[in-house]
């Protein structure tokens, strides 16, 4: 900022120190409010897209009577499998399965082991009812109601 100093003794000229406004703090904000517009503009328009399932209805329809109930194969602490808690002999558990899985449309197996069953037993009936052609084998993580 340049300033007209008057000549000595007290002479007052007229014009004197001109005022002039400084712009370089005004820049400096713009540029930073520009930078900030930059960077949060490509945010805004990022779109995210979510699937959310539909609220379920208060009243619950029964299931259709002639609906087939689910697959289940289960291994019991003793060892014995059952499908749909009826005893089958381990040597005709795939073919029981594949012909139970090929009358239905959905095609699924749902496998459960009693929690004090053997890792490796329970590997070995999950592998003879994948090994008669089931595709989809989902296994359980809750507890079954008794039947």
């Amino acid at each position: 900022m340049g300033m007209n100093v008057g000549q000595a003794g007290g002479s007052k000229r007229r014009g004197g120190a001109k005022p002039a406004m400084n712009v370089t703090p005004l820049v400096d904000v713009v540029l930073v409010l520009l930078i900030i517009f930059m960077v949060v503009t490509p945010l805004l328009t990022k779109q995210l897209w979510l699937n959310v399932p539909p609220k379920p209805e208060d009243t619950a329809a029964a299931p259709p009577p002639d609906v087939a109930p689910p697959i289940v194969v289960t291994l019991g602490a003793d060892g014995v499998t059952k499908v749909n808690s009826e005893v089958v002999p381990r040597a005709e558990l795939a073919g029981r399965v594949l012909r139970m899985v090929n009358a239905r449309p959905d095609k699924v197996v749902f496998f459960d082991a009693a929690s004090d069953v053997p890792y490796g037993r329970a590997l070995e009936v999950m592998d003879a009812v994948r090994g008669g052609g089931v595709e989809t084998l989902a296994v359980l993580a809750d507890e079954l109601p008794a039947h």
